[in-house]
């Protein structure tokens, strides 16, 4: 079961958005991820969160769940209804931007979600974002924009393939050293470390 789900940031555009919702079995909006739904002439299965942004319709003729705990945003909010319902892999979109406190602590959220979905991703309508581990490949066209950021701490034993600035069981430390602004070089690159949390954004296309 794949799910999308509409946070608060920056809103999607409506192409990507009508795109994504198209292939979903379920559209969620994140409290005022619901408003961005609306907006593009769409309608979420649920809306969820504190109810903080979200403007409800009159008749909504859907589900909204309020949910008011403070220990948790909205983006966790729907991730675990995600995870209740079955879903098994899930695009977030709208998870950066608007307010900078909330983008970081959405990097976070994907930290502490990512392990229990299949695939987990945040998407937009250069980058997806997503988190490794331990090693990972994938296929993409030559000369795309591949980002490595070390989430907390440093990530150790970092080696690459098919990327112009390579690493060969090297180190990447918040305040020391990243690896933004890398491009690949061949029609499939891999990564491997050794330990620590890795987001890597990968330019689509």
């Amino acid at each position: 079961m794949h799910a999308v789900i509409v946070s608060n940031g920056f809103p999607p555009k409506t192409e990507l958005l009508q795109q994504e919702a198209q292939h979903s079995d379920l559209l969620i909006g994140a409290d005022g991820g619901g408003n961005r739904i609306l907006e593009k002439g769409l309608r979420p299965h649920i809306v969820i969160g504190d109810m903080d942004s979200f403007e409800k319709p009159e008749n909504p003729g859907f589900e909204v769940i309020y949910e008011p705990d403070q220990e948790t945003n909205d983006l966790e909010k729907a991730l675990r209804l995600a995870l209740d319902k079955g879903v098994e892999t899930c695009h977030v979109l709208g998870a950066f931007g608007l307010r900078m406190d909330h983008s970081l602590k959405n990097l976070s959220v994907l930290k502490q979600f990512h392990d229990r979905f299949e695939t987990l991703l945040y998407r937009d309508e250069t980058f997806d974002a997503f988190m490794v581990q331990q090693q990972f490949s994938m296929k993409c066209e030559v000369g795309n924009i591949v980002s490595l950021f070390p989430l907390s701490g440093a990530v150790h034993g970092i080696t690459t393939t098919g990327l112009r600035y390579k690493l060969s069981g090297e180190k990447l430390e918040n305040g020391q050293r990243d690896g933004t602004s890398n491009e690949t070089t061949d029609p499939e690159f891999s990564i491997q470390i050794e330990s620590g949390d890795l987001i890597v954004f990968v330019e689509r296309g």
